[in-house]
């Protein structure tokens, strides 16, 4: 049956409800509340259990919230303080939770013929979810919207003017959806094998957030096309900046980070060799820390995490981090994430996950 697979992920997604419904304790509520920071990242235990670990600034070890399968991307709303956590590609569900349970969890699911594609934002005043979604028999990306209002259900759908729809974001006034196509086709068929690596079709779009129509396309150059444009983050002033990972030939060195506002063309970041080459042709995260002007990389495929100057783009630091995944804007630089456990200064006997979102 075409599409068992996902089929079956979908009725697996279900029991995700029960299951997320697990309290936090009055003690991990009461280091919740103590913590100046807290951030929240996807998480596989060493029995090969998946769920949302919680952790404090100092990379305290706070509580976990149990999941039937893997997730990746998050994103959080500090108007209504609820965040979201979506399946890794090609999953199909996605869990709408609150740190501090003042609320239950939703649970949602994507339509027939479609999946996650891992991240997706809330509108700036929490009333709506917009994801990144695979129409997979199309081949198509879709940027799906859920309306909070409602339970979070799915009240419609814009194009996402590209194929292999990753990461996306939202402007600060809600206007306009920033969106990361990486230009790799994929079908649940064929489980998470990338069937167009020779004619990649990569770019970054900004659309109407209310209309889904396209305002600007910035498609990568030829001899780029196959720089994946995979994750993003958006500066005060709305300068966005984009990360990328190379499926090209291993000796080639692309730049790999850049920029660009609404109005300007993309422009390309050339980073020292040595740091070019310590990420290994892939970044697998993206972080702006906007109250110290600083923009935040990793690379788990070398273990560098790399911070840069957000007006000169110079380096600041780099720093050898074995696995690093997940990064986020902390109280002071980032907080950084490892699949060995690390997060920041402290151990956990887990394995974290590719990203991070900061929830207070």
């Amino acid at each position: 049956m075409r599409g068992s697979g996902l089929i079956d992920r979908r009725s697996f997604a279900k029991a995700a409800g029960a299951l997320f419904l697990a309290s936090l304790s009055p003690r991990s509520l009461y280091a919740l509340e103590r913590s100046d920071a807290v951030f929240a990242s996807g998480l596989r235990s060493p029995d090969g259990t998946f769920g949302i670990g919680l952790v404090a600034e100092d990379g305290t070890f706070i509580d976990r919230i149990e999941l039937p399968d893997r997730i990746h991307g998050l994103g959080h709303s500090p108007v209504t303080g609820l965040s979201v956590a979506f399946a890794r590609r090609p999953g199909t569900f996605a869990i709408i939770f609150d740190a501090h349970k003042r609320s239950e969890p939703v649970l949602i699911v994507a339509p027939d013929n479609h999946h996650f594609f891992g991240h997706g934002q809330f509108s700036p005043d929490g009333r709506l979810l917009y994801a990144s979604e695979n129409d997979f028999d199309a081949n198509r990306g879709m940027i799906g919207i859920y309306d909070a209002a409602d339970g979070f259900r799915r009240i419609g759908e814009f194009e996402a003017h590209g194929i292999g729809t990753h990461d996306m974001s939202v402007s600060d006034d809600g206007r306009f959806l920033i969106i990361a196509n990486g230009g790799i086709e994929t079908h649940p068929d064929f489980g998470r094998t990338k069937l167009n690596l020779d004619h990649m079709e990569p770019s970054l779009v900004i659309a109407d957030a209310a209309t889904g129509t396209l305002v600007e396309k910035h498609v990568l150059p030829r001899e780029l096309s196959q720089l994946s444009t995979r994750h993003l983050d958006v500066n005060e002033d709305g300068r966005v900046w984009f990360a990328c990972q190379y499926e090209g030939l291993r000796n080639d060195t692309p730049p790999l980070v850049g920029h660009f506002a609404r109005g300007e063309a993309l422009s390309f970041i050339n980073l020292p060799e040595d740091v070019t080459a310590g990420l290994a042709n892939y970044v697998g995260a993206i972080a702006v820390n906007r109250r110290e002007g600083l923009v935040g990389l990793t690379s788990p495929k070398s273990g560098l995490a790399v911070t840069l100057n957000a007006r000169s783009a110079a380096v600041v630091s780099t720093t050898r981090i074995v696995d690093a995944a997940g990064i986020a804007p902390a109280l002071s630089g980032f907080a950084v994430s490892s699949y060995d456990g690390h997060f920041k200064a402290a151990r956990s006997a887990v394995a974290w996950d590719q990203h991070i979102v900061r929830i207070s």
